[in-house]
This record gives structure tokens, C-alpha cells and sequence, in this order.
């Protein structure tokens, strides 16, 4: 009897100094007094010493925790599911399988959480033979379908692995389901990029919660990343497909509404992200107004995810906003900004942020860069874009990718130096890509440079013959310089390759819906209104001085042809129609899935002036605020064709380079002033060959 208590008073005393340990070395007393004490060991103890160890920071003690497992003479269940756990927990799940194995040898009972930890560990290790096998041990085992537990970690495995058909047999075969099994399954189907097939369990689930909504709307809305590691040139490059699922998640956080079901902090993010893609711009205002009506934090997560979709929608003036009310801003807010800055035009801000970001500590990383090169490109600073390309290595330790020299051979290029450019794809450390060769081939198309874009066609074909968009850019090419048997000969080769051009389409967002618009469409209910405000557009603009720019059509047809192909453009039927349901003086924003045109572009200039409207188009590149008959994207020497030594170049561009650091604002005020400077520039035969190159109007 003495003994018996004897023995449950070290007992007792062994667990108290396990309840207040906290580190290692106060471990290690408590387990040398449980070795002295070893005779009036049990089971229980003996996992209390294992889950203490394993729970211990750091949490590297995985050796000395298996010495201890191994010391036990007899552990149960429970110790042996506490050591697979503490492999699994330390992404060690082949050694949690190997525990699994050596249990079946030593014929020792398995329970729910052995089989729970094994099939997760398959899943890790995405081994579908032994997770099969062992599914077939819980079968043998006779563990019933209604053990939820065990079954929806067999889903999960199952799911993982890609192994969808057995996933869903499985949570079919289940008597009564939970919402959990469902979430799991549905879950790793958007991770595994399923979307379909998480679209199919999402609408047979018998109910939804929270959880479910906002993994089925992130999975639609995170097609792309707020940060994406592309080049800057192509940041709207969405695709006809991202934009089609991103429409489906802000339709599916309406139905989650009518649903009466409560957002959250994560669905917000998807939303907003969504809104971006979209253009959805009254739709993320709504859910900015959401987030502060019920005070969900405003941390550094969320204020980005705001500012980004701001910027992608068209308003910039807010995502500044945004930005400059956030307390805390990481590296990826700032590369945001920066670049939403430079995609609108505001080059000169963009870098100007850039310094603030410098002189507040932050070092830029390689998409800060990417926004930095992509503004340099877009106001035509050569110089400064080599400084910056230069100086990520040297200065910030940046190691430059292949789409930082895309953006080099982007800057280069558009200032008209075409052989530099070549000369930088020769010579850059990686095999050029296709973004590299469309830059380069961009600039050929920019300073008509026929021979030039021949090579850059062959690359570029080489690396992708079946994109219908290098296809329609060399069409563009080659009708601009009227080779039409060249584009006759594109045409055979699409044909033969099956490959088609997706139309241009393009979207509005009237009172929170998008429209959407493709060339020469009449499926809209107001058609009819909308091609005869075209007509009215076209004959206001036209005794304005607009002519049709019959070259940016790449059709062989006659000039009449020519431009009434032109007038039904997708960016002007939704302009028609902007016109016909806004109030006069609203914003008309157009996101367009391909390159603006160049008749386009003129046209809308007219259109601003004549109708007295701010229109931001978006398309593939980057953002053209249309106000008073300018554009963001205005040349200073469009107006200027006259050829230009070196040496006066050198002095336009000291000009052009004074202009460009004055403040924006002030710089707006002065555009109609800096318009005539230009003209007078021009003949004083200030011969501004370079600016020209600089400065092209839609590109």
C-alpha cells in the first residue's frame, strides 16, 4: 500500500514539473527524474513526456524526442500517433509512414487518428500507392464510412494526389457528410487549380457556409496575383478566360449576399481583387464603404489589395489615397503603387515615389523594379532606365531577371535605338523569351523598321506559333506599311495552324454592372441607340477635324470599307453607349482585352473634347486618360515629322527633360503651352528625331 502511494506521488510530481516546463534544459531535469524514477512509469506518462518534448520550442527536438520514443518498452497507440504527428508537424511525413508500417509488423491497434495522420502524410508525400493500400487496410479494419474523421482525411489524400473520381466516391459512400468534407474536397480543388470540378461540388453540397463561399470565390478571383511576376508591360495581360472567372466570383458574392451569409476580411480580398480584373470600379467603391461601415481592420493586407484595385480599375487618385492613409506599407505596397503609377502615364510620380520608398528604409526587390524600368519606359528616360537597371545589382543587390531586360530592350527600343536593343538581346545572360522579342518587335513597329521586325518575327514565332496575338501584330505591321501579300500570307499560316484571333472585346461598368462589348455587336437590347449615337459621334468628331486612321484596319478592303470597319471598334460601342446612360460630365472607364488601335485612340481624343468627358482606357499595356482632346500618352513631336541630327536631338531632349520635372499638376496646366513650344521647335528645325522615338503616341 506504502508503495502504491509511493508510486503516485512521483507520479504526480513528474506531471506537475511537465505542466510548467517551458524549455528544453528544464525538460531534460524532469526527464532525468523520470529515468531515476523509471520503475513507476506508465503508459500515460510516458506520452505526457513525448507530446511536452515535441511542444517545446524550438521545435527541432525530433531527435531526441524518437530516443525517447524508443526508450519506452511498450508504447501505445496514443504515444505512437504523438511521434507520427511530430514527424508530419515537421514536414517529415515520410518518416510518419515508415511509424505506420512498423505498427502493422508489430500487429499493434490502429485508431482513427493513426489513419487520419497516414492519409494526410500520402497526401504530403502525394504517394497515391500506399495511400491506396492503406485504404484498403481501413477497409479491412471495418472502419465504417460514418467515421468522418478518418474518411475525409482518405478525401483529402485522394484530392491531392489528383485523384478526383475516388475523392468524390469516397464522400459519396459517406452516410451523412459534414460540411467539413465537403470544404475539404471542394478546397483542394482550387488549390490544385480544378476550378470546374470545384464548381460541380460547390453546387451538389447540401449547404454552404462562410467557409465555403469564400473558397469558391477565391478561387475564381486568384487566377492571378495582386503582385504578378511578369513584365510590367503586359501587367493587364489578364486573358479572356481570367476575366471571365473573375466576373463569375463578384456574381457569386451577389448570390453569397442573397444568401444572406456575412462577409469577411478573406472575402474581401477576393472581391476586391475580382473588381480589379474586371474593371468592376462601383463595385470595389461598395465594398471600400463595406469594410469601413462594419470595421473590419484596415491592416496592410487589405489597404494593398484596395490601392491595387484601384489602381487596375482607372482610379488613381484614389489608390493614392489609399495608399497614403495606411499606417504600415510593406515592399509590395510600395512595388504596387509604383507601378499603378507608371501604367497610368504618371512616370515622373512613379519615381519620385520610388525615392521616398529609398529614403524610408525599404529596399526594392524585383518587382519594384519592374514598375521602376516600366516608368522610365513610358516618359522615355533612357538614361535614368540604365541608372536603375545598373544600380539593382550594384547598389540594392537585385539580381535582374529576363523581364527587367525585356523592359531594356522596351526603353531602348521606343527611343529608336533599334540596333542597341538588338545588341541587348545578344548579349543579356538569358535566352530571349517571347515578352523580350514583342518589346523589340514593338519598336520595330514603332519606328517602321521592316527588315528589323523580319528577325524578330522568325523568334518570336519560334517561341509561340500559336498565340493569335503576335500573329495580329505582325498584321498591323505589315498593312501599315501596305505589304499586303504578307498579311495574306499570316492569314494561311493561322489557317493552317488552327489558329483563331479572339475578337476585341471591350467593358463598361454602368450602375455596378459590366457590359461587355465585342467589334460590330448587336446583341446589346440597345443596339439600336448605341449605333446611332456612334453615327452622331462620328459626325460631331468629324467636323472637328477627326479623320479615320485607315491603316490601323489590316483588312485588304477599300478606304469606305475601311472605315466603317473602323467605326464599330468594341472601345467605341462601349463609349456610344457610356455616352447614352451616364451623366453628362461622369468619367467613362473602358477596359479593353487587346492593344488600343491608333484610329481609336485619335478618335477618343476627339470624343473627350467634342463631348466634354474624362475617358480612361484600359487595355493590355497600360492606362490612356483621355481629357480635352489629349492623352497621358501624348507626343510632344507627333506634330513634328522633320528628320533630326544627333547633336539638336541632344538639346530637344534637355528641353523635354525640364518639362518633365515639373509637378504634374502644373505640367497639365502648361500641356497646351508645351504644345506650341513644339510646333515653334519644329520649324526652327529643331530636329527632334530621338524625342520622336521617345515619346510615340499609343504605344
Amino acid at each position: 500500500m506504502r508503495s502504491l502511494l509511493c508510486r503516485k506521488g512521483i507520479e504526480e510530481r513528474i506531471m506537475s514539473l511537465l505542466k510548467d516546463t517551458t524549455t528544453l534544459n528544464h525538460f531534460l531535469q524532469v526527464h532525468a527524474f523520470y529515468i531515476k524514477t523509471s520503475s513507476y512509469c506508465n503508459n500515460y506518462l510516458q506520452a505526457k513526456l513525448l507530446t511536452t518534448l515535441v511542444s517545446l520550442p524550438p521545435q527541432n527536438n525530433l531527435q531526441y524526442a524518437r530516443s525517447l520514443f524508443d526508450s519506452f518498452p511498450n508504447p501505445d497507440t496514443f504515444i505512437w500517433n504523438t511521434m507520427m504527428r511530430s514527424y508530419f508537424n515537421s514536414r517529415l511525413p515520410h518518416h510518419s509512414l515508415s511509424l505506420y508500417f512498423q505498427m502493422l509488423q508489430q500487429s499493434l491497434s490502429l485508431d482513427s487518428f493513426t489513419f487520419s495522420l497516414v492519409f494526410q502524410a500520402c497526401g504530403m508525400l502525394l504517394d497515391l500507392r500506399n495511400g491506396s493500400k492503406i485504404h484498403t487496410h481501413l477497409f479491412k479494419l471495418g472502419f465504417a464510412p460514418s467515421d468522418l474523421f478518418v474518411h475525409t482525411a482518405l478525401i483529402q489524400m485522394y484530392a491531392k494526389c489528383g485523384c478526383f473520381h475516388s475523392a468524390i466516391k469516397v464522400l459519396d459512400s459517406m452516410q451523412d457528410p459534414d460540411l467539413v468534407s465537403y470544404n475539404v474536397l471542394l478546397a483542394e480543388c482550387v488549390r490544385i487549380g480544378q476550378i470546374e470540378m470545384a464548381r460541380q461540388v460547390f453546387d451538389n453540397m447540401p449547404d454552404r457556409d462562410l467557409v465555403s463561399w469564400n473558397t469558391m470565390i477565391h478561387g475564381y478571383a486568384s487566377f492571378g496575383d495582386v503582385v504578378g511576376a511578369g513584365a510590367a508591360p503586359k501587367l493587364f495581360d489578364f486573358g479572356d478566360e481570367h476575366r471571365r472567372r473573375s466576373g463569375e466570383a463578384l456574381r457569386l458574392f451577389h448570390h453569397m449576399q442573397l444568401a444572406n451569409v456575412v462577409p469577411d476580411r478573406i472575402t474581401v480580398i477576393s472581391v476586391l481583387s475580382a473588381c480589379g480584373n474586371v474593371g468592376a470600379l462601383g463595385m470595389g467603391k461598395m465594398i471600400h464603404e463595406y469594410v469601413e461601415r462594419i470595421g473590419i481592420g484596415m491592416d496592410m493586407k487589405l489597404g494593398t489589395c484596395l490601392l491595387d484595385m484601384y489602381a487596375k480599375c482607372g482610379d488613381i487618385d484614389n489608390a493614392l489615397r489609399v495608399f497614403e492613409l495606411m499606417d504600415k506599407k510593406d515592399i509590395f505596397t510600395w512595388s504596387i503603387m509604383i507601378m499603378g503609377l507608371a501604367n497610368h502615364g504618371f512616370g515622373e510620380q512613379a519615381l519620385e515615389y520610388f525615392s521616398k520608398m529609398i529614403a524610408e528604409g525599404i529596399k526594392p526587390n524585383d518587382v519594384t523594379f519592374i514598375g521602376v524600368l516600366s516608368a522610365c519606359s513610358h516618359i522615355g528616360l533612357v538614361d535614368k532606365g540604365w541608372a536603375c537597371f545598373n544600380s539593382m545589382r550594384s547598389v540594392y543587390g537585385v539580381t535582374p531577371k529576363i523581364e527587367h531586360y525585356g523592359c531594356m530592350v522596351d526603353i531602348v527600343g521606343r527611343a529608336g535605338h533599334l540596333q542597341e536593343a538588338k545588341e541587348l538581346i545578344r548579349t543579356m545572360p538569358f535566352a530571349p523569351d517571347a515578352i523580350v522579342w514583342r518589346a523589340f518587335l514593338g519598336a520595330c513597329r514603332i519606328h517602321k523598321n521592316i527588315e528589323m521586325t523580319e528577325e524578330a518575327t522568325v523568334n518570336l514565332l519560334q517561341l509561340e506559333p500559336h498565340v493569335d496575338g503576335n500573329y495580329v501584330l505582325l498584321s498591323n505591321i505589315y498593312s501599315q506599311a501596305k505589304k499586303w501579300d504578307r498579311v495574306v500570307n499570316l492569314r494561311r499560316r493561322m489557317k493552317h495552324s488552327n489558329i483563331k484571333k479572339v475578337p476585341g472585346s471591350s467593358s463598361i461598368e454602368v450602375d455596378n454592372t459590366v457590359y461587355e462589348f465585342v467589334s460590330g455587336d448587336k446583341s446589346h437590347p440597345k443596339s439600336f441607340e448605341i449605333y446611332e449615337m456612334l453615327d452622331e459621334i462620328l459626325n460631331r468628331i468629324q467636323s472637328c477635324g477627326y479623320e479615320p486612321l485607315t491603316s490601323s484596319n489590316i483588312q485588304d478592303f477599300d478606304e469606305q470599307e475601311k472605315q466603317t470597319s473602323l467605326s464599330a471598334h468594341s472601345e467605341k460601342l462601349a463609349i456610344a453607349f457610356g455616352l447614352l446612360t451616364t451623366a453628362p460630365g461622369t468619367t467613362i472607364r473602358i477596359f479593353k482585352n487587346m492593344r488600343i488601335c491608333e484610329d481609336c485612340h485619335s478618335s477618343i481624343k476627339f470624343i473627350s473634347k467634342v463631348y466634354h468627358r474624362k475617358i480612361i482606357v484600359r487595355d493590355r499595356n497600360r492606362f490612356h486618360h483621355f481629357d480635352r482632346g489629349t492623352c497621358s500618352y501624348f507626343s510632344l513631336v507627333q506634330l513634328c515629322l522633320c528628320p533630326c541630327s544627333r547633336s539638336d536631338a541632344n538639346i530637344s531632349n534637355l528641353i523635354i527633360r525640364i518639362l518633365w520635372t515639373i509637378s504634374f499638376s502644373a505640367r497639365r496646366l502648361l500641356a497646351v503651352f508645351v504644345m506650341i513650344i513644339a510646333v515653334v521647335v519644329a520649324f526652327a528645325n529643331f530636329k527632334l528625331e530621338e524625342a520622336l522615338g521617345l515619346y510615340s503616341l499609343d504605344t
